[in-house]
């Protein structure tokens, strides 16, 4: 008896030791970031305005109502949600792990740090999370004054798989961040990842209406199930809700964490 609550004494202690060490990781990026916080909500709103007038009020005037929504303008703003979350967390975290690693050559102060390898990866994925959900607020904004739905993006679901969303993104960042040699290596798979996931993420289709062979590719993609989770959250009755899409996120957010952390634990510079 006394071992079993030796052993249970021993696990949260070492829980509350990795959320401290992540935290604290997370603090020092959060010392640059929020110095840029309206510049990173600015850009949030910029976007889904674009979008909003050249797809849901232009393109789609002149589409038939979608399964989900009343409106296309409706069935997108969703997906522009997930989209931004999902290239500003990306985007952040890589250039804010490689800027360090490749220019202002302060990486390796951080990985000397005497923090468990998980506690780093967790503390820029962190990082990454709040840069996007910054962002998806300006987007959430947008689509409450353009639909006057407004708590239909206040649904604690619907934060919750931009949270999911941002953390697996967020978390692939600190991966390629650490594994790549020069921002020319960045553009290279922002071109042939995250840009291609932009317009195959479901992001402005329904993916139920593919052929099969596409259908697989598209489900294959993360953002395919945030987007469509986005859209059964704020539209659709509870009992319609895909939560499979929670799982798959959480799935896939864990596995780029322990990966991350290996690729800590192993990393030289």
């Amino acid at each position: 008896m006394d071992f079993q609550v030796g052993t249970l004494k021993a696990r949260k202690s070492y829980i509350q030791t990795l959320i401290a060490d992540s935290l604290t990781i997370f603090w020092g990026d959060w010392l640059e970031l929020r110095v840029r916080i309206a510049q990173v909500a600015a850009s949030g709103l910029v976007s889904p305005l674009i979008y909003i007038l050249a797809f849901g009020l232009g393109l789609g005037s002149s589409l038939p109502k979608p399964a989900v929504g009343d409106s296309y303008l409706e069935f997108i703003l969703p997906g522009m949600a997930a989209l931004s979350s999902m290239t500003i967390s990306f985007g952040g975290t890589t250039f804010s792990i490689c800027g360090d690693r490749l220019f202002a050559k302060t990486f390796e102060e951080l990985l000397l740090v005497p923090v468990h390898p998980l506690a780093l990866h967790m503390g820029k994925m962190l990082a990454g999370v709040v840069r996007g959900l910054m962002t998806s607020a300006a987007v959430v904004l947008v689509a409450a004054i353009f639909t006057g739905k407004v708590w239909s993006f206040l649904n604690p679901l619907f934060w919750l798989l931009l949270v999911l969303n941002c953390a697996v993104f967020a978390g692939l960042g600190v991966i390629v961040g650490l594994k790549v040699r020069s921002l020319e290596s960045v553009g290279l798979v922002n071109n042939f990842l995250i840009v291609p996931m932009s317009f195959l993420g479901a992001t402005f289709f329904e993916p139920g209406t593919l052929p099969g062979f596409l259908k697989v590719v598209v489900y294959l993609l993360p953002l395919t199930y945030t987007s469509m989770g986005l859209r059964a959250a704020a539209y659709l009755p509870l009992s319609q809700f895909p939560w499979y899409s929670i799982l798959v996120l959480f799935t896939v957010a864990i596995a780029l964490s322990l990966y991350g952390a290996y690729l800590f634990s192993h990393q030289q510079d």
